[in-house]
């Protein structure tokens, strides 16, 4: 719990998917890819990976000229990337801009997620392809991102940080007598007493029983002799009224 963070500090897929980072077992095929996958990062990708910010979720007919004229504004832009299809040349909805001061990269990852670009909310983060270790794309099972109609959702960035694990007391070992031997003593002791309750508890109800009958035996003689002299009673009546 004291080294636990919101955002993750190094990739690791099987934390990625696991909403608190404690997963054990991956529970998507995705998350085997990216433990199985040896990627390494695009070589032909220039530029300084401290300056450069990730910008996603963009229409796709964004252009590099419309993000030029909207990150410009928070500093001077030394080279935007706008990743395209290959075959087609349309735009996959990504790109990479790279400022010439950090300041002003800062300024944009304050300022600019959830900007509105061409009727679509943005998504700013940094760079994390060069800059974070073990890193793993979303086309090979890693990445932060995800939708919750895939069930593949990954946890420790910027728009889903992990959430802070429950830390619950160990109590299960002395619950079930396993802890020290002293607490086990304690038990097996405590397990003695209730039998000799119980013994105790037989005992006496046994010498109660007698006197419980007693007590029965006495109430139906009184009954008997409460019914004779009600019976005597109603016969006087009769003689009287004779």
């Amino acid at each position: 719990m004291a080294d636990w963070a919101p955002i993750a500090k190094e990739y690791d897929p099987l934390k990625a998917g696991s909403i608190d980072g404690t997963d054990e077992e991956p529970h998507d095929r995705a998350i085997w890819r990216a433990m199985l996958a040896r990627y390494v990062p695009n070589k032909g990708v220039t530029g300084d990976p401290h300056l450069t910010l990730f910008v996603a979720r963009l229409n796709l007919q964004t252009t590099e000229e419309k993000l030029k004229e909207v990150f410009s504004r928070y500093g001077d832009i030394r080279k935007i990337r706008l990743v395209r299809d290959l075959v087609t040349g349309f735009s996959k909805g990504y790109a990479f801009i790279e400022y010439k001061e950090e300041r002003a990269l800062l300024k944009a990852h304050r300022d600019a997620n959830r900007l509105v670009i061409d009727q679509h909310e943005i998504f700013v983060d940094f760079e994390l392809e060069r800059t974070l270790k073990g890193w793993i794309p979303r086309r090979l099972g890693g990445g932060f991102g995800g939708k919750k109609e895939s069930g593949q959702l990954r946890f420790g960035g910027r728009d889903r940080p992990f959430r802070k694990p429950i830390n619950l007391p160990n109590v299960k070992n002395d619950f079930y007598g396993e802890g020290s031997s002293e607490k086990r003593n304690w038990s097996r002791e405590g397990t003695r007493d209730w039998r000799t309750r119980d013994r105790d508890h037989e005992r006496s109800r046994d010498k109660r029983w007698p006197e419980r009958e007693r007590s029965w035996a006495w109430g139906d003689s009184e009954r008997e002799r409460d019914s004779k002299e009600e019976r005597s009673r109603g016969r006087e009546r009769k003689d009287r009224d004779r």
